[in-house]
């Protein structure tokens, strides 16, 4: 994407996780911009949850991935929804096929943490909006994730993904840069806000630690620790049963931060 790797790839434990993901727990701060006759462009639309989801609340949505197989779950998706005001095209954020200002608002969610050059990317999305609109981003800040208990396999988890995700071109830590980054890309109307989401019921921790425990190991991020020498299957192994560990505990917690811009075009 963009001149970066997606470190998570599209393992099922990662689709998983991304088909769960609606509207309100991952765009609400995109609500008011949504009316019944705006058109949308979803970039990086994943498995195709959030892109039904804000079909269901506007005249049109166009979704641009540069997975095949994540577009074609979307599309999957929007069928069973009966959507009939959705399109789908393999593209990157990095070259839009589109004429000047043909939405009324362009979101990407999770995406600019993954591109090489994220402030260009936000000018191609602005390039591509309606005077007046509106250019949203959302992106989670690993370094701000917090949790409890503290485990040390954990605390290696997050120093691994950090350097991996920056060895394979992106930024992990993408939430606290969006507004600079809008900034940089030469928006003046900009709201940045924050949300999170967290996971800490029985049911929500046992959920989130399986599906880390999971990627640790079977997702594209174990291929790139060891391309980049940055864990050996053993550290793997004992990164996953941390998470395991945690979703054991009965008083554990897990919250992850996100930053959201919104920016006037």
């Amino acid at each position: 994407m963009s001149g970066a790797r997606y470190v998570h790839g599209h393992h099922e434990s990662v689709l998983r996780f991304h088909r769960t993901r609606t509207v309100h727990d991952s765009a609400a701060y995109l609500l008011p911009e949504l009316h019944t006759d705006a058109t949308v462009l979803d970039v990086g639309c994943g498995p195709g949850s959030i892109t039904a989801d804000l079909a269901e609340l506007v005249a049109s949505v166009t979704t641009v991935e540069t997975s095949p197989d994540a577009l074609d779950a979307a599309a999957r998706l929007c069928a069973e929804r009966e959507l009939r005001n959705v399109r789908f095209l393999h593209a990157d954020v990095a070259a839009l096929p589109f004429p000047d200002g043909a939405f009324d608002v362009v979101h990407a969610h999770q995406v600019l943490q993954h591109v090489a050059d994220p402030v260009a990317a936000l000018r191609e999305m602005r390039r591509v909006c309606a005077p007046g609109g509106v250019v949203a981003a959302r992106d989670a800040d690993y370094a701000a994730m917090t949790w409890y208990p503290e485990l040390p396999g954990m605390a290696e988890w997050r120093a691994a993904y950090r350097r991996v995700a920056r060895a394979e071109g992106g930024e992990p830590d993408a939430g606290r840069r969006l507004l600079a980054w809008a900034l940089a890309a030469g928006f003046t109307d900009v709201m940045p806000t924050t949300s999170t989401w967290t996971y800490a019921t029985p049911e929500s921790r046992a959920w989130w630690g399986g599906l880390w425990a999971e990627r640790v190991t079977q997702s594209k991020f174990a291929d790139a620790t060891a391309r980049h020498g940055v864990a050996t299957s053993a550290d793997l192994e004992r990164m996953s049963a941390a998470w395991r560990a945690w979703a054991d505990e009965p008083g554990g917690w897990f919250a992850v931060l996100h930053g959201e811009v919104r920016c006037r075009a």
